[in-house]
C-alpha cells in the first residue's frame, strides 16, 4: 500500500482496511474520520485524550498507513484545510496559527523567492516525470481530432484558456468549455469518439469537471488529463494522464509546470502540423 498523499486518499484507504485492525486503531480510525479539524491543528495529547487512547496508539495507526509518524499524517489534514478554504486571507491567517511552525514569508521578496525556487525545481523535474511516449500519445490525438473540447474549471480555467486560444492559433476546431451562464453541459452537448477532451483539476478536485470528463467517456471520446495523481477522480477515463507536480509553496499551489506542459503539446503539434501539411 502506497503513503497517502492527499486525505481524500486516505479516507479511502481508512474504509478499506477498518475491518481488519485492532480494536484500538479502529478507535482511533473513528476519531481520525469524524475530526478532521482537531487532527490538523491539535497537539498529539490532545488527539490523544479526545480519543481516549495513549500517544503511542496514534503514532501506530499512522505507522499501519505507511506514514514515519503521526505529525506527517497530520500534515494532509491541514494541508486539505487550506485548500478548501478559497479565501486567499483565510488560508493565511490558518498558516500563520499553526503552532511552533516558522513563517518565511514576510516580505514579497521571501515570497518571490519562495516560488521562484520551488518552481525552478518542479520545471527540472518534470522532464523525468512524464515520457516521450505520454507526450507522442497525446499529440497523435490532437492531431487527429475533429473537435477538441479543453475543461478546466476554477484555478484550473487558466490552463484551459490558455491551452485552447493556442489551439485555435494552429487552426484546430476547439471548444472552452468554461461552463459560462451555466452551460457546460451544453458546450459539450456534441462530443463524440471523434473528438478529444483535454481536462485540466488538481485538488480539491472540481466536480463539474469530473461529471464532464464522465460524460465524454460515455461518448467515446479520447481524454488527455492534467492531474495530480494516477488516483485522481479524472485519471480513471483518461487515454493519456499527465501526472503534474507542480510547485507548492504554504498550500499555495503555482501553474508553471502545467502551463509549461501545455505550451509544449501546443508547440511539439505545431512542429508535427508543419511536417504533414
Amino acid at each position: 500500500m502506497a503513503t497517502a498523499t492527499h486525505l481524500a486518499e486516505l479516507q479511502q484507504q481508512i474504509r478499506h482496511r477498518y475491518h481488519d485492525l485492532s480494536k484500538r486503531l479502529q478507535q482511533v480510525a473513528h476519531y481520525v474520520m469524524d475530526n478532521p479539524n482537531s487532527i490538523a491543528f491539535d497537539t498529539v495529547a490532545v488527539i490523544a485524550t479526545h480519543a481516549s487512547v495513549p500517544p503511542s496508539t496514534l503514532i501506530r495507526f499512522a505507522n499501519a498507513f505507511e506514514f514515519s509518524g503521526f505529525n506527517e499524517m497530520k500534515q494532509l489534514f491541514r494541508k486539505n484545510l487550506v485548500e478548501e478554504t478559497s479565501s486567499y486571507t483565510e488560508r493565511a491567517k490558518l498558516l500563520q496559527h499553526r503552532e511552533g511552525e516558522h513563517q518565511s514569508l514576510d516580505t514579497p521578496a521571501d515570497v518571490l523567492m519562495q516560488f521562484s525556487q520551488a518552481n525552478a525545481v518542479a520545471l527540472q523535474e518534470m522532464p523525468s516525470t512524464i515520457s516521450s511516449e505520454l507526450l507522442n500519445n497525446a499529440v497523435t490525438l490532437l492531431e487527429n481530432a475533429e473537435t477538441i473540447y479543453v475543461v478546466g474549471m476554477r484555478r484550473s480555467f487558466s490552463i484551459a484558456a490558455y491551452f485552447a486560444y493556442a489551439l485555435r492559433h494552429l487552426e484546430r476546431r476547439v471548444v472552452l468549455v468554461d461552463g459560462f451562464g451555466g452551460m457546460a453541459n451544453e458546450q459539450m452537448a456534441l462530443v463524440s469518439e471523434r473528438d478529444v477532451v483535454v481536462s485540466a483539476s488538481f485538488p480539491a478536485y472540481s466536480e463539474e469537471t469530473v461529471l464532464l470528463c464522465e460524460r465524454a467517456a460515455a461518448s467515446n471520446a479520447k481524454q488527455v488529463v492534467f492531474t495530480d495523481s494516477q488516483v485522481s477522480p479524472l485519471a480513471a477515463n483518461s487515454d493519456v494522464c499527465f501526472v503534474v507536480k507542480e510547485a507548492e509553496v504554504e498550500s499555495f499551489r503555482s501553474q508553471a509546470a502545467s502551463m509549461c506542459l501545455a505550451q509544449t503539446l501546443a508547440v511539439s503539434l505545431a512542429f508535427r502540423l508543419s511536417k504533414s501539411g
